[in-house]
C-alpha cells in the first residue's frame, strides 16, 4: 500500500500557521551537497526536519560517496515538534532504503552539545529550512524559550523577530568549531530591522559566509523569497561571497568564484540583492549627487485616533448628525489610494467628498456640549469606541490630537515605490500616511519640486534598499527610513526642477492616469543625464536596479545579473 503524502493531507492553513513550506528537492539535494563537503562520515542534524527531505538527500548524499549502509542512520539527525512530520519522515527514508535518528520535540528545548547535561555531540552539519512564522502568531512559551535560546548564544531577538531568527541561531550551537551551516531562509534576512542582531551575529560567528540568491521565487505556496545561507569556521569575517542565479535548478552550476562584499556594521543588507557594478554606481551616485530626505524636512506621524471609522467622517455622516466644520477637520481620507497626482488640490478634497469618502475628522472644542455632537459621541460610546487604548489616555476621549497640515504626504505602505504628494488642499491626515514638513531654510520650490523630482531611479532604488519588504509585495517605510531616503541635492533639485516645471500639469495627468514610467523617464533623462551629466549607460543601469528590486518584491521574474 502506498504511503499517503501528509503534505497533501494536512491542509494548507494548517501548515502555514506553523511555519511549514517544504523544501524543493534540488535545494535540498544542494545544500547537502554543500554542507557534507565530500565527507563519507560527516554527522548531520536538521533542526526542524519537516518532511524529511533533507534528511534524505542527507542519507542519499553520504550513499554517494560510500558510507556503509549500516553507518548512515548513525550520522543523520533530524527534530520536529509536529507528530506528523516525524511519521512522513520516517516513511520517507524507509521507502529509499535509509534511516535517521528522528526526535519528536521542540528544537527550543533540546540542549546543545556545549552544555552540561546535552545529550548530543558536535555535529559536522546543521542543513535545514526553519519554520517561518512571523510574530504575531510566534508568541506564548513558545516565542520565550526560543529568544532565551538565542540570548544563550549572546544574541538578543526582537519582539518583532519570526521564528526562523532564533532557530537559526540555537542551531549552530550544535556545530563543532569548522562545522558547516547550510539554511534556506526568507530573503528578509537581509532587508529588516529585527534581523540585524542576527546578521552581526553571522559575521562575528563564521570565518566564511555565502550567500546564495534566486531571481524567482523557490516556493510555489509561500510569496516570500529566499536566500540560501551556506556558512563554515569560526572566528568571524568581513565580507560576503555572494551568488545570483535563476532557479534552484543553476546551483549545481555555481562556480564558487568569490564575489566579496563588506557589509556596514548596522542596517540593512538588501543591496546584497544588486550586481556589483549596480552597488558601486549607486553608492557613487549618492555621495555626489543626493542626500536624505531629512536635509529638507522632517517626517512624521499622523494622527492616530484610536478608530479611524469612528474618528473620520464622510460629509453625509456629518449632516446627519448636524456637526459644523466648526466641530471638523478637513483630512486627506484613510489610505493613500486616492493620491494620484502630483498633488492633493482643493478639487480633490471635493471630489473624495462627493465620492462619499471620509474627508472629515472630529475635533471640535473641548467644552462643546451641542445636541450633535453629544448624540454622535454616545454612538462611540455605544460601539466601545471610549475604551480603546489611545482614548483612554487623553481627555476628552472623543477629541483626537490632530496634526497640523503638513507640506507634502509621504505613501509609506506603497506597491510600486513611495511617493511623495503636495499638499495644496492644506489638510490634516492620519496615520495611513506620513507627513513631510520641510524645514524653515528649505527653499520653497522644494514643496512642489520633491513630488516630481523623486521619480527618478536613484530614489526609487533607495525606497527599495533602505525600505521593509513585506509578504504580498507592500514596501514600508518608517518615518525613520523616510528620512533616510535618498532625494537630489538642493542645486540638482534646483537645476531639474527649471527645467522641468512648465510641463508638470501634463506629467500630473499620466501620472493620475497610471502613466508613471513615462514621467520616471522623463525625470531620468533630465535629473541623472542633463543635470547629474549621468551616461546613458550608467542612467540605464540605475533603472534597471530599481526594476529589479521592486521585481523581486513584488514576485516577479527579474533580470538575471550579470
Amino acid at each position: 500500500m502506498s504511503v499517503p503524502n501528509l503534505a497533501v493531507l494536512e491542509s494548507y492553513a494548517d501548515r502555514k500557521a506553523r511555519g511549514a513550506f517544504f523544501t524543493p528537492t534540488a535545494i535540498a539535494e544542494f545544500l547537502a551537497f554543500w554542507a557534507i563537503q565530500q565527507n563519507p562520515h560527516a554527522r548531520l542534524l536538521d533542526p526542524s526536519s519537516g518532511d524529511g527531505v533533507f534528511l534524505k538527500a542527507a542519507g542519499e548524499e553520504l550513499r554517494r560517496l560510500g558510507t556503509p549502509q549500516g553507518e548512515l542512520e548513525a550520522l543523520i539527525y533530524g527534530v520536529d515538534v509536529h507528530p506528523g512530520s516525524v511519521r512522513q519522515s520516517r516513511e520517507l527514508l524507509a521507502q529509499t532504503g535509509l534511516g535517521a535518528h528522528l526526535l519528536e520535540s521542540d528544537f527550543f528545548a533540546v540542549t546543545p552539545p556545549t552544555d552540561l547535561f546535552a545529550n548530543l555531540e558536535p555535529f559536522d552539519a546543521v542543513i535545514g529550512n526553519p519554520p517561518y512564522i512571523r510574530y504575531q502568531q510566534h508568541i506564548g512559551k513558545v516565542r520565550q524559550a526560543a529568544a532565551a535560546a538565542a540570548l544563550r548564544q549572546g544574541v538578543r531577538v526582537s519582539g518583532l523577530a519570526s521564528s526562523w531568527a532564533p532557530l537559526l541561531v540555537h542551531a549552530a550551537a550544535f556545530l563543532k568549531p569548522e562545522g558547516r551551516l547550510a539554511m534556506v531562509l526568507p530573503a528578509e534576512l537581509l532587508t529588516v530591522g529585527y534581523a540585524e542582531p542576527v546578521r552581526r551575529w553571522l559575521r562575528e560567528r563564521f570565518a566564511a559566509v555565502r550567500l546564495v540568491m534566486f531571481e524567482t521565487l523557490q516556493f510555489s505556496e509561500a510569496l516570500e523569497n529566499v536566500v540560501l545561507l551556506l556558512a563554515n569556521g569560526s572566528g568571524g569575517c568581513d565580507g560576503f561571497s555572494l551568488y545570483h542565479v535563476h532557479d534552484a535548478q543553476d546551483l549545481r552550476r555555481i562556480p564558487f568564484t568569490e564575489v566579496q562584499f563588506t557589509p556596514s556594521d548596522v542596517g540593512k543588507w538588501t543591496e546584497l540583492l544588486l550586481s556589483m557594478r549596480q552597488r558601486q554606481l549607486f553608492k557613487r551616485v549618492l555621495r555626489e549627487h543626493f542626500v536624505g530626505l531629512t536635509q529638507y524636512a522632517t517626517v512624521e506621524l499622523g494622527t492616530v485616533t484610536g478608530s479611524n471609522e469612528f474618528f473620520t467622517l464622510t460629509d453625509e455622516t456629518r449632516t446627519k448628525y448636524g456637526l459644523t466644520e466648526t466641530q471638523l477637520k478637513k483630512i486627506s481620507p484613510p489610505g493613500t489610494r486616492h493620491l494620484r497626482g502630483m498633488a492633493f488640490t482643493n478639487a480633490d478634497w471635493e471630489c473624495q467628498r462627493d465620492k462619499g469618502e471620509s474627508v472629515w475628522i472630529l475635533h471640535p472644542d473641548p467644552a462643546d456640549r451641542s445636541k450633535g455632537l453629544q448624540r454622535y459621541v454616545a454612538i462611540g460610546k455605544e460601539q466601545g469606541i471610549d475604551l480603546a487604548y489611545k482614548c483612554t489616555v487623553r481627555t476628552p476621549w472623543w477629541r483626537p490630537p490632530v496634526v497640523s497640515a503638513p507640506d507634502l504626504f509621504f505613501t509609506y505602505m506603497s506597491h510600486r515605490f513611495p511617493r511623495m504628494v503636495t499638499n495644496r488642499a492644506k489638510v490634516t491626515f492620519v496615520n495611513s500616511m506620513h507627513g513631510v514638513r520641510l524645514r524653515r531654510d528649505t527653499p520653497k520650490m522644494a514643496r512642489e519640486a520633491l513630488s516630481l523630482l523623486s521619480l527618478n531611479s536613484v530614489t526609487m532604488l533607495g525606497a527599495e534598499v533602505f525600505g521593509r519588504s513585506y509578504g504580498g509585495g507592500i514596501l514600508k517605510m518608517e518615518p525613520s527610513e523616510a528620512a533616510s531616503l535618498p532625494v537630489p541635492s538642493p542645486r540638482a533639485l534646483l537645476a531639474a526642477w527649471e527645467m522641468l516645471k512648465d510641463g508638470r500639469a501634463a506629467m500630473d495627468r499620466e501620472l493620475r492616469t497610471g502613466l508613471w514610467t513615462t514621467v520616471a523617464a522623463r525625470v531620468d533623462d533630465v535629473l541623472l543625464r542633463q543635470v547629474m551629466k549621468l551616461s546613458q549607460t550608467d542612467t540605464e543601469e540605475l533603472a534597471e536596479a530599481a526594476t529589479k528590486l521592486r521585481a523581486r518584491r513584488l514576485g516577479r521574474t527579474a533580470p538575471a545579473v550579470v
